[in-house]
Formats: structure tokens, sequence, C-alpha cells
């Protein structure tokens, strides 16, 4: 909602041209003659799109009432603000007492529907690759090792086609793919087509022999601990006696270490520490005197004026981003990762940094609250992974990370935040960024004066999102707060971030002189915001062509999470989640006055056709219709609940 905006009462008497009403605040303004009412909108849609109801019965009530939103989707805060909840019709409301104060954000009555298993009856992984050597386990097997029999319990295949097949030529998954029909010979046998390109390789993937060392503690992180020591004695980080031979990976290191980070030495490069004691300098300067020469030289980060996708836990993952650079996004980022649980080897964890060849310019997120486990993890990526740069998240709003003492909370605890930038800083070959919000409570700025900080603890880029934690999205981001940080930044590149959903608020956006642009719901909401900025238009995309971003979406997801069942549902299951933000965007063909905003909630109304209108429900039965369209049938017992959309994203 934008700022003070309140529920508007309803004008009673005002019998008149229903074109003279008032558009309602914080309601995007639809041409009148697509508008309807809930009724209208939702037996449109059950009987198929057969018949569409009279428009001009539709238009309706000229006190506005026909169209306003349902009252469950408009709930009253203690500060007198309203709330946009677009997935509260997801599920059934329940009334709760007037005093009770509502728990926002936290999910603490949020049912636990995942999934124990997906198939009664799994078939054991050594026949699934047909691997020659027999299975490890023997006997003592849980999984099937008759094909014959998982095929006779094994659902019905969801389509004729298979897209790992058709674009790789082989499909991994064999019998076990939910599309196998097109491509099983007629014993069983997995087919293989001739000539075509092999998948190309996700980079970042987590080495199984890395995972047991990570699990069992056996990786040494010398340069982490250095820098650790130096900054509990109130030093720089920077190069010891000891330390100066160039570190190689003892035996029990991690693999798949390159030749530039076998040959670093302990320094971080791009630092430069001041000795202990007064310098003593004689004779000419020469270039040794002002250019420290590194083994490996620190990357340097120039994406001025570039278009950032935001790292958006849950609906930030590789399928999205790779819609998103199909649309012209050009950095991109992974979901933020919990350092800890990097740590300790959890494969979902390690799954958030995979990287695919698409992304040219891309960088990992980690969120932690102490200098130890930052810093080592820090160097645990730098030898393992590949990445273009290294960020900070200190704009996490959740409790469930704020009251461990990260994300947000960093900003209150400089010291220890100042120990992880510079820590980090030490031992990363890439450069080091950090994400964070104007401060915590609403009316007390802090990025202003840590920015300065920041410069000075070796920040390559800093992204400020223009509101407070304690605001979360009740209110718009403050532009005019970002302008003036940028000058207390400068020279280091500062981005902007916050309401930025059409080419005028980019354009906007870079007038107040940052670096460039980082863009979060925008992308949600439409990713092809990234084409209308660089061609300074207006998209007026149809519900077909949406569909296809969609169906794009499905086949990415099939390729990284699997086409058999699991990977099936975990590809429809983010899909929904992406579809709960989609359902806000109006088409531009319809909209009163150009651009939509933001804080604008779609009233009811009927598109141009069935599947526009479709689109622009906000129930999660019919997103669930939409994802059928694309990945067949849903399962038995199926149960979709969207997440709260201040844990959807960053």
């Amino acid at each position: 909602m934008a700022e003070g905006a309140v529920e508007a009462p309803a004008e009673s008497g005002g019998g008149g041209d229903p074109g003279a009403i008032e558009p309602e605040r914080g309601v995007a303004s639809i041409k009148l003659q697509y508008l309807t009412t809930k009724e209208h909108f939702h037996e449109f849609l059950e009987a198929k799109g057969q018949e569409k109801p009279s428009q001009e019965t539709e238009a309706g009530d000229p006190a506005g009432n026909d169209r306003a939103e349902p009252e469950a989707k408009r709930i009253r805060l203690e500060d007198g603000q309203t709330e946009d909840r677009q997935t509260e019709e997801a599920v059934e409301p329940r009334e709760q007492p007037q005093a009770q104060k509502r728990a926002r954000g936290q999910n603490k009555c949020r049912p636990h529907v995942k999934p124990t298993h997906y198939d009664k009856n799994r078939l054991c992984p050594s026949l699934v690759q047909e691997s020659a050597a027999k299975c490890f386990y023997g006997d003592r097997c849980r999984f099937l090792h008759d094909v014959g029999r998982y095929l006779e319990t094994k659902p019905a295949d969801l389509g004729p086609h298979c897209v790992l097949f058709e674009t790789f030529g082989r499909c991994p998954y064999g019998v076990t793919c939910r599309f196998a029909g097109a491509h099983l010979g007629p014993e069983g046998q997995n087919l293989v087509k001739e000539g075509l390109v092999q998948a190309p390789p996700v980079r970042n993937g987590l080495d199984k022999v890395l995972q047991q060392q990570l699990r069992k503690r056996k990786i040494h992180f010398k340069r982490a601990e250095q820098a650790l020591r130096q900054l509990s004695k109130g030093q720089l980080p920077g190069p010891t006696p000891e330390a100066t031979v160039p570190e190689v990976m003892e035996a029990e290191g991690a693999p798949g270490q390159d030749n530039c980070d076998a040959q670093q030495a302990p320094q971080g490069p791009g630092t430069v520490a001041p000795p202990s004691g007064p310098l003593r300098t004689c004779g000419p300067l020469t270039d040794e005197d002002v250019v420290r020469l590194q083994p490996c030289e620190k990357k340097r980060l120039d994406i001025s004026g570039k278009l950032y996708l935001a790292p958006l836990t849950t609906c930030g993952n590789l399928p999205f981003r790779r819609v998103c650079k199909r649309f012209g996004a050009d950095v991109t980022c992974g979901e933020m990762a919990v350092c800890i649980n990097l740590l300790q080897g959890q494969t979902s964890e390690w799954a958030l940094l995979k990287r695919h060849p698409c992304e040219d310019v891309f960088g990992v997120q980690l969120e932690g609250a102490f200098p130890d486990t930052m810093t080592k993890c820090a160097e645990l990526l730098n030898r393992t992974i590949e990445v273009d740069f290294v960020d900070i998240n200190v704009g996490c709003p959740i409790d469930l990370v704020y009251k461990k003492g990260g994300g947000c909370a960093l900003m209150n605890r400089s010291a220890k935040f100042q120990q992880i930038v510079r820590g980090m800083n030490q031992v990363l070959d890439v450069p080091l960024t950090v994400k964070l919000r104007t401060g915590v409570h609403e009316r007390v700025n802090l990025a202003h004066r840590l920015l300065p900080e920041l410069r000075d603890w070796g920040a390559a880029l800093v992204t400020l999102h223009g509101r407070s934690r304690e605001q979360r999205y009740t209110k718009l981001a403050d532009w005019r707060y970002i302008e003036q940080c940028v000058t207390a930044a400068s020279p280091m590149p500062l981005f902007g971030n916050g309401d930025i959903l059409s080419y005028e608020d980019a354009n906007r956006a870079m007038q107040t002189g940052v670096a460039g642009i980082m863009i979060a719901r925008g992308a949600l909401l439409k990713p092809w915001l990234f084409t209308e900025i660089k061609e300074q238009r207006h998209w007026d995309i149809s519900s077909s062509e949406r569909l296809d971003i969609l169906r794009d979406f499905a086949h990415y997801g099939l390729e990284h999470w699997g086409s058999d069942t699991q990977g099936v549902e975990k590809t429809r299951r983010f899909l929904l989640e992406w579809l709960s933000f989609l359902c806000r965007y109006v088409p531009v063909g319809l909209l009163e006055r150009l651009p939509q905003r933001i804080n604008e909630r779609p009233p009811y109304y009927l598109g141009r056709d069935y599947l526009e209108t479709l689109m622009a429900s906000q129930k999660a039965a019919d997103w669930i219709r939409i994802s059928e369209m694309l990945l067949g049938p849903v399962p038995p017992n199926f149960v979709f609940l969207p997440k709260h959309k201040a844990n959807a994203y960053k």
C-alpha cells in the first residue's frame, strides 16, 4: 500500500455516471468495461469461458462496492495501514477475535504439507542409471529391483513428449520418467538420440567427497583462521611471516580446487595491511612500493548501468533466473544460503549455489551472524565454486534470521559486521558486495552511516533497499533517502532497490545517481520488465505469450529438478509459488492509466480472453489448473499453500 493509505469508506447515495467514479486508493485503475464483481468473476471461470457475462451489469455500483477487494484480503493493522495480502484467498479465512494481535510474517499456523514420499514403490537407482555394477546393498536394498513390478504400480505418463529426451537426446531418469513413453523401447530399454548435444553442465554442484569431509569436519580453513586471529587482536587482516608460503590443499581438503586457488597466498588480493610499527622508508619510490603483486589478483566487479535480478528466496531459483536472463537480466544472484548449513554440507543448501551456463555474471548470497562461520564459508566457496562475486545478506527481515543476529540485525552490531566484511574480503578472490535496508526501525535510518564504513572495510558494491525492517512492504520505498546515500557511499558504487515495475520507475531511479538498479518483486510480477526497460516501452503481452513463458519455466524446471515424480512435483510447487505473484499483473491494454504501480492491487476484472481471466485469479485452485496445462494432472490429495509474501522474497 502507498504511504498513509487506509481503506476508504464507501460513499452512499452517489448515483450518477459510473465513468465519474474516483479510483479507489491502492487499487489499479482498470477500464470500466473490464471490471466485474467477485461472483461474476468466479462464475465466468467455472463456466470455462463459454458465456461471458454482460459487461454493462458488471461495471456496476457507482459506490464501488461491487469491485472492492474481499474483506479477507484487507487486513487492518495496528498502525492504521492496510497490507496487501493477495494470497489470503488460497487458504480458508478463519475468524479471529479483534483483540488478538496478529502475528505478522511468521507463518505460525502453516501446516506441513511436504510429502514424505513420491512413489510407494521406488526403483533402485542402480537400475535407473543403468549401472553395470550390481546394487551395493544387495539383498538389504529397500528399493525395487524388478522393473516389471515397478511399471505395474507406476502412475500413468503425464504427456507424450519428454523435455530431456528432446533437448539432450537422452533422459537420465529412464523408466522412472513421467514422460517415459517418449524414450522407452519395446523391451523397456532407455533410447538415446545420436547427434544431439549433451546437457550443459550446471556448475557449483556439491561433490560427494567434499560433503563427507564437511560432515566429518576434516577441512582446514587456514586463511580464515589467520584472518580471524588478527581481527580478534584488533589488527587489520594481513600476511604473517609463517603464512607467506602459498597454500596447497591437503589430502583431506576440498576437491576441485583450481590452479589459481592452489597458488594463492593467505592474504586476500587487493588488501594491504599496515605494519604493526611505523614504516621506515629510504631510497626512491619503486613499483613494488605502490603495487603489491599478488599470486592471484582479485577480480573487479564492473556492473554499473546493468540490470540486477535480486536474490529472491523460494522464487529466485535457477529456472526462474533462466527466464529472466532470456528477457534481458544482466546480473543474477542465487537465493540466500545460510553459511552454517553450507559448512555442514547440506545438499539442499548447496543446491542454492548452482549456476547455469547462461548466467554470465553470477553471484551467491550468504547469511550469517558471526565472523568465524561467515569467513570460513567464504574461504570454502572460494575454493570450490565458480562465482563472480559474493554478497552478504544484511536485509533479511524475518524473525527466524533476525533473532539470531543475522540479516537486518547486523546493522545494529557494527563490531561483528566489520569483522565479517573484513574477514570475508580477506579470504575471497572475487569482489565482496553487501545488500542492506535503510535500517531496522521505521524512522531511524542507519544506512548513510554504514556506507562510508563499508567502503573502508573493503566492500566493492552495496545495494540499498529503500525500506526498513519494521515497515516491510506497507509503504513505498524511500528513493529520496537512497539519493542521499549515493553521496555518502561515493566513490563506491551504490545500487538502488524498491518498487520498480516499469521503465518509467527505472528511469526515475537512475536519476537519483545510483550506479544501477536491482529488481525484485517487479521481476516476479512481469519477468519481461527487463525487456521493457532496455527498449523503453510498455509491452502489452498476450495471455498466450505469458503461458509460453510459464511453459519455458516448466521445461527448465524439469531439466533442473528432474522428470521423475519428485522432479515434476517440485517443478509444480515452484511454479505455483510464482503464480501467486503473477496474478497481480494487470495487462497493459486493460489499464485506464499507465503504468501499473507495484503497490496497487488489481480489482476483479474479466480479461480479453478466458486464459487472461484465469491468470488474474487469486485462488490456488485456479493456479493448480494452470499448472495442469503444463505439467499434467496433480496427484491425489494434492495441497498447496502459498508462502507468506514477507518470506517469499527479500
